[in-house]
């Protein structure tokens, strides 16, 4: 459709990567335009659940979600040129803390939209503007068996596909204006490499690092030129929802707490 822990060691865990395997997209595999002959069969499976989220411990977000990501999780840029904001949502490598065994999402916790939008995402037609509907053709996502169909019997996008449609495009348009504030924010000399040190008790600790964040000092110090730009943009409540975010750091050590002690009893009764 177009348009390693330790007591008295410390265990480093990486920066996210916001890219998944072969430079795709982050959980996406095999994302295929959808087709309407080819895919007249194919469907969504119903309640495939979140578990394709389980093993990442941050996923990028949009500006415009900044002010409601703020009260749930710690936000952080990447460390590249595009300083990209993502919620972090775990602390050890290859770990979701807001995921439990059931694949369920931590009750009354704000999903980013990154996450909402899958299995559909836009892609690109190289040579003009056009943006293409594509879903990830996963074996656990999508199969001919579903009654959640794309298109029905005559071809026509169903109310699924017209969602989903609807979704990507208000999701790309944030994106785009995501990438101006990111790249902006880049290159204003107010981002500072950070590294944050977690205790989960019995004398461990865990380096989380390879991540940015606003220097407050900095911002303060901002030229008043540059001040009366961004807030003409309307871009401050989204550089305060950053900061106010720091609080949920705490959130995360205790969830890591309670995750380290069920895996304690877990290996007591083994």
């Amino acid at each position: 459709m177009a348009k390693k822990e330790a007591a008295a060691a410390d265990t480093q865990t990486d920066a996210p990567k916001q890219d998944g395997a072969g430079g795709l997209p982050l959980f996406y595999k095999q994302p295929t335009p959808l087709d309407a002959k080819k895919h007249v069969k194919m469907g969504l499976k119903k309640d495939f659940g979140l578990g394709f989220t389980k093993e990442v411990n941050a996923v990028p977000i949009n500006m415009i979600e900044m002010p409601q990501i703020c009260h749930f999780y710690p936000i952080a840029f990447s460390p590249d040129e595009n300083a990209t904001p993502v919620a972090l949502i775990g602390l050890r490598d290859n770990e979701n803390l807001f995921l439990n065994a059931k694949n369920e999402w931590a009750e009354n916790s704000y999903i980013p939209a990154y996450i909402r939008r899958y299995p559909f995402i836009f892609s690109e037609v190289p040579g003009n503007d056009q943006l293409t509907l594509c879903v990830d053709m996963e074996g656990d996502v999508v199969n001919e068996k579903s009654d959640q169909k794309f298109f029905d019997d005559k071809g026509e996008a169903t109310q699924l596909a017209q969602n989903a449609l609807e979704f990507c495009k208000s999701y790309h348009a944030a994106a785009q204006q995501t990438i101006e504030f990111s790249k902006t924010l880049a290159t204003s000399g107010l981002l500072v490499d950070r590294q944050a040190e977690i205790n989960v008790g019995d004398g461990k600790k865990i380096n989380f690092s390879g991540f940015r964040i606003i220097d407050e000092q900095k911002l303060a110090e901002m030229d008043d030129a540059d001040f009366v730009e961004w807030r003409s943009k309307g871009w401050l409540p989204f550089l305060y929802a950053h900061l106010f975010s720091g609080a949920q750091w705490q959130r995360l050590t205790m969830l890591l707490n309670e995750r380290l002690a069920a895996e304690g009893k877990k290996s007591k009764k083994k």
